[in-house]
């Protein structure tokens, strides 16, 4: 403490200074006033009604500067009690929930969403994190009102001291772990869908930015594992995003990767996550050892767990993925229940491990960005986020079973049902099946003839050539005579729609059976004039369109798999 009972600036715990705004619900950084402050101890004194020259109001008995500056928070200048400090009032339900810390890769990590914060210390996180481009692999980023699609890649390098047991000693860095998190638009619901490692997979050309600037194109493989889509002959991070694009058909719009340490640091920094195990484990490789029942683990034991894979299962690496997926829905679990996220001290301390613990993709490269990202994210209930992993079989062309491939029956469904948004767990919205109940109702009614249904068809984002093709098989199959190709629409639509006056619904109706459109593709507007100068509906092809003839109904459920478990409940590994 200097003389004049205050400590200075720069001994002051930064998150000491954080309070929660009651009126925002989010914590800001108070500084301590830059003018000086007065020195007499005690209860202040009533202040007179003389007021100078500039409009200041001054107290008998102060000097000038102690002069308390307009607009500025005085500090208290009272001694407080030994071993106590001054505490604000916090709410139990704080909207400072909503910036969740999120933990989403088998590698872990944790979005730290500070909130206003001082320049100085948003500078500081900023020059924290890592970045590297993302090729034009990712969809540029993703948005607040839309369904948001994470890649997060764990990789096997020994980077940082204490690490030299753990990995491949020479490994320049593999996709060793790997979780495609889809937030549903509404956020609702999550889905973690788990890629194994050693999974089958083609890989793409990837245009790949160099040091120098430049870009170098690495040439694509054919029936590769999944996890040399980083590292192998100098690919990165844009490379697994542009794999995982063409194994599921979805684009993740970001990606995140974590090393050994992130493990560590973030089990460390949360005082430890709590596992359940079914059987004692002592496994030499991972360094795993530990009884039956409930641990709370963190450091190197936490590392130690999410890299068993010997001692469990069938000793692979599906195994190890279901220990991976305990770990993060623990971890998920202890960030919403324990005092984390009304504390300044421990946002504070995750903001600065997570920051220093991740590699992001460019479209992510600051504090502002990643806080935008954890408020979404935190509108997730742990109980509506679902681990699963792709489903595979083993690998057919091998007599000693070590990778393994699509199922070609099981998985294309799980990936469609991403793609169309479905949650795999059921999560009940009233206003989203009253939503559901009057789009059937749009379906039900007498209908037209085909020959009595007349369409316009707009190409509004499927293929070149989709609205000719769509216009052939509707006149030459289905008999709609009275439907023409009008060419491209104004704007691109995720999802196929029909437009339709009230009078023609009947028509409506029709068309929907023909294509297979659901009720929430119908839009009840206008009728538009078509080239004969008559009124007609609107059919706009969208993105969804899989060809003419393909039913375009979004399922409303999604399919089986193998393996399920969802972040609130405790599995204990077997």
């Amino acid at each position: 403490m200097d003389a004049q009972g205050r400590g200075r600036a720069d001994d002051i715990d930064p998150a000491d200074q954080w309070v929660l705004n009651p009126n925002t619900g989010e914590y800001e950084l108070r500084l301590a006033p830059s003018a000086p402050q007065s020195s007499v101890p005690g209860p202040r004194r009533p202040t007179s009604s003389r007021t100078d020259a500039g409009g200041t109001r001054e107290t008998p008995g102060r000097e000038t500067a102690g002069r308390e500056i307009p607009g500025q928070r005085r500090r208290r200048s009272e001694p407080e009690p030994a071993g106590r400090r001054s505490r604000r009032p916090v709410k139990k339900k704080s909207k400072a929930r909503k910036a969740l810390l999120w933990t989403g890769g088998s590698m872990a990590f944790v979005l730290v969403a500070v909130s206003a914060a001082g320049y100085l210390y948003l500078k500081h996180l900023n020059d924290n994190i890592t970045s590297v481009s993302d090729d034009g692999a990712s969809t540029g980023g993703f948005s607040k009102d839309k369904a948001i699609n994470l890649l997060v890649i764990g990789t096997d390098k020994r980077t940082g001291a204490g690490n030299e047991g753990y990995g491949d000693a020479g490994s320049v860095g593999h996709a060793d772990t790997n979780i495609l998190l889809h937030i549903s638009k509404d956020r609702s619901n999550a889905t973690a869908l788990s890629i194994p490692r050693d999974l089958i997979v083609d890989i793409p050309d990837c245009p790949t930015e160099q040091s120098d600037g430049t870009t170098k194109v690495i040439p694509g493989t054919t029936e590769v594992r999944f996890n040399t889509s980083l590292g192998q002959d100098g690919r990165t991070a844009s490379c697994t995003v542009r794999t995982v694009t063409e194994l599921t058909g979805i684009k993740p719009d970001n990606f995140m990767v974590a090393d050994f340490n992130a493990v560590k640091t973030l089990t460390d920094a949360v005082g430890g996550v709590e596992v359940c195990l079914a059987k004692d484990i002592d496994d030499k490789q991972s360094h795993l050892k530990l009884s039956k029942g409930t641990h709370n683990i963190s450091g190197e034991t936490a590392l130690a767990f999410v890299r068993t894979r010997h001692s469990v299962g069938f000793g692979g690496d599906l195994s190890r993925i279901q220990l991976q997926q305990q770990f993060l829905g623990a971890l998920m679990r202890k960030l919403s229940s324990n005092s984390t996220l009304t504390s300044p001290t421990k946002l504070l301390k995750l903001a600065e491990v997570g920051t220093k613990a991740l590699t992001v993709d460019s479209q992510l490269d600051n504090i502002g960005k990643l806080k935008d990202l954890g408020l979404e994210l935190g509108k997730l209930n742990p109980k509506n986020l679902t681990f699963t992993t792709i489903p595979v079989v083993d690998n057919p062309a091998e007599k000693v079973k070590a990778t393994v491939v699509l199922n070609e029956t099981k998985a294309p469904p799980v990936f469609q049902a991403i793609k169309d948004d479905v949650s795999f767990t059921d999560v009940k919205k009233k206003q989203a099946q009253a939503s559901k109940d009057a789009a059937a109702a749009r379906l039900e009614g007498t209908k037209s003839a085909a020959s009595e249904v007349r369409v316009r068809i707009l190409n509004g984002g499927a293929p070149a050539g989709s609205a000719q093709e769509t216009l052939s098989w509707l006149q030459n199959e289905e008999g709609v005579l009275k439907s023409e190709n009008a060419g491209n629409a104004d704007a691109a639509l995720g999802k196929t729609t029909l437009e339709y006056a009230p009078d023609q619904a009947a028509q409506a109706r029709e068309l929907a059976s023909l294509m297979g459109l659901s009720g929430s593709a119908l839009k009840p507007g206008k009728s538009v004039t078509n080239s004969q100068g008559l009124p007609a509906m609107t059919l706009t092809l969208g993105k969804d369109y899989q060809g003419a003839g393909v039913s375009l109904t979004t399922p409303t459920k999604a399919p089986d798999v193998d393996s399920k478990t969802t972040a609130d409940k405790v599995t204990c590994a077997k």
